[in-house]
């Protein structure tokens, strides 16, 4: 089928008044022109490749929105699915932990943690978008590291990363603040806290952290899993974790990280919130800082997918490359750093993963597709007349 009259973001260019053919779920012809007879006209509306998520950590509040309320875990899956679909995410890399210490909870229990995992394998096929899973190993947590093998022998991970979130480094450095903070979240007196984060610091002594994470980094490459490391705070850390075999920097925390993993070849990777906002959470390195300063290129969806499409507008003012560039962190840098070659960019023979974005004060998402199909539609472009096709 043809989609016509668009406004096509090409990998190096934006082509107005543009046309695509899709034929079995795969981009076979690219025209600078409107076509006759198209399925959909596009009205001159933006064409861009479906977002390619590294990093969300949105499956936790679909099974657990609030303190002590549980959902079924498929139930989760499949709410978490719509929503990402309807913010233009064509490929999900669920950003799962093994953090039994962690302030979510349960949620990150060695159980329910593997619960998700295998729900998200056993449901995929029948899911609207392509759900992968991305394990979070928190090397203090050596007990995990037997559940993690176990999977990862499965085939059930589709990528690893190596965090490490012991209080007073990484995202985690001012001491007095991740303890205020653990108070508050927890409703806890200051005292309780920080008897909670001085348990957390011990617990980076145990003698058994190296020789685990060396194990878990082996079977990730032996599997040929992209391999990440989480809040690299110091060219130190950056080195230690490239020497390892990391390939991606996932939300580093300093400017001198970020520089660091760029020069050593690294992709940087951080939150499409972050960008949107302009600014971290944790008062860590900003996505725009790190943009102006070309050290940012990938950006994942963190906590919140409907930021993708914003923030790549913010992105795209900014950035060495403009639009094409900014959708590239969300699409094709996103998909190669993560070992995909098969989408992310509007190109032949490329799946047809795309969405489609009406611009305006805020950019709305029209429309949605993976391999050809729609996945999401509001009706303004005559999803009945598509379907049937």
């Amino acid at each position: 089928m043809w989609l016509s009259n668009f406004t096509l973001v090409l990998p190096n260019e934006v082509v107005s008044e543009g046309s695509v053919r899709i034929e079995d779920g795969v981009i076979a012809e690219i025209r600078p022109v409107p076509v006759a007879g198209a399925v959909i006209n596009g009205g001159g509306r933006l064409l861009m490749p479906g977002f390619v998520d590294l990093h969300g950590d949105m499956i936790e509040r679909e099974i657990a929105p609030r303190p002590n309320a549980t959902m079924p875990i498929d139930f989760g899956i499949h709410e978490l699915d719509k929503k990402l679909a309807a913010a233009g995410v064509t490929t999900a890399f669920a950003a799962v932990s093994f953090a039994t210490e962690s302030v979510y909870g349960h949620v990150r229990s060695l159980e329910t943690t593997s619960a998700v995992i295998e729900g998200i394998n056993r449901l995929r096929d029948d899911l609207l978008i392509d759900h992968r899973v991305h394990a979070r190993y928190e090397i203090t947590n050596v007990g995990a590291a037997a559940a993690l093998e176990r999977l990862l022998n499965a085939d059930q991970i589709d990528m690893v990363s190596l965090t490490d979130h012991t209080p007073g480094q990484g995202q985690y450095n001012n001491l007095q603040s991740y303890i205020l903070s653990i108070s508050e979240r927890r409703a806890v007196s200051e005292e309780t806290a920080a008897e909670i984060v001085a348990k957390r610091i011990a617990m980076r002594s145990n003698p058994d952290i190296e020789a685990k994470l060396k194990e878990i980094v082996a079977l990730s490459l032996k599997h040929k899993l992209s391999l990440a490391s989480h809040d690299d705070d110091s060219v130190e850390k950056v080195a230690e974790m490239h020497d390892l075999g990391v390939t991606i920097s996932e939300f580093p925390v300093t400017a001198p990280a970020a520089e660091e993993a760029r020069r050593r070849g690294l992709w940087t990777l951080m939150g499409a919130p972050n960008a949107l906002r302009g600014q971290s959470m944790s008062g860590n390195l900003s996505a725009l800082d790190a943009a102006k300063a070309g050290l940012l290129s990938v950006i994942a969806a963190d906590y919140h997918p409907a930021a993708f499409v914003l923030g790549i507008f913010k992105l795209a003012d900014m950035v060495e490359g403009g639009l094409p560039a900014a959708v590239a962190m969300a699409t094709g840098n996103a998909a190669r750093s993560a070992g995909l070659s098969d989408r992310g960019e509007i190109a032949i023979g490329q799946r047809a993963d795309l969405v489609v974005v009406e611009p305006g004060d805020i950019n709305r998402i029209r429309a949605t597709f993976r391999a050809g199909h729609f996945v999401y539609s509001d009706g303004t472009l005559h999803p009945l007349r598509a379907l049937a096709a």
